[in-house]
């Protein structure tokens, strides 16, 4: 008499109990090994990443990456004309250098590095955030103030270093120094203006010359 289609089949030597229970027990043998390698594999990838960022933010802190504002420059035309609500990015003193000036809703002329004080990812500027917006870097959720650069959130240390911006009578916009996170305005513009003018106008106290 045949068995009905649906009813459990008995197991013989060519497929019976044995060969099915040593199927699973084979099946259970390379889960368990894919789960070590990938829990091996997971711990090694933390640790790497792990140390890495050890090893950036010692390095970052013991001053061997490059320092935004290290050098001068003559200055530098970024914008032919920049509205209120608008930003435009650049490279200055120094091709590594990277920056933005902004005008703030008000008119208000600013200008920073747009390399994060925390582990030098790149400072982007929301401008719908807050009546000035905020500078904000993305990869620790850092911010900073659009009007002072200092810090307003998240983990940098330090506020941003500033880019002296000047406005001509034609409307055109220029870097023409910087100042480094924590000094003196005035320390900074002195330290890295190149056109007497500018110099004097500033009123430098050793650099009314241009020298």
């Amino acid at each position: 008499m045949t068995s009905p289609a649906n009813s459990p089949q008995p197991y013989g030597p060519d497929g019976g109990a044995d060969g099915h229970r040593a199927e699973q027990d084979a099946l259970k043998e390379r889960i368990s090994a894919d789960s070590l390698t990938t829990r091996r594999d997971y711990l090694r990838i933390v640790a790497t990443v792990s140390g890495g960022l050890v090893v950036g933010s010692t390095v970052v802190s013991a001053g061997v990456l490059h320092r935004h504002g290290d050098g001068a420059a003559a200055p530098l035309k970024v914008a032919d004309r920049l509205e209120p609500g608008d930003a435009v990015t650049f490279d200055y003193p120094g091709e590594d250098d990277r920056a933005m000036a902004i005008r703030l809703p008000d008119g208000t002329l600013v200008g920073y590095s747009t390399v994060c004080t925390h582990l030098a990812c790149g400072v982007l500027w929301r401008r719908d955030h807050g009546a000035d917006g905020d500078l904000y870097c993305p990869c620790h959720e850092g911010q900073f103030d659009s009007r002072t650069g200092e810090v307003t959130g998240g983990p940098p240390p330090r506020p941003l270093p500033r880019v002296v911006m000047a406005e001509r009578a034609d409307g055109s916009v220029w870097a023409v120094g910087t100042v480094r996170s924590g000094e003196e305005t005035l320390t900074g513009v002195c330290r890295t203006l190149r056109d007497p003018e500018l110099v004097a106008a500033a009123n430098c106290p050793s650099r009314k010359s241009g020298k």
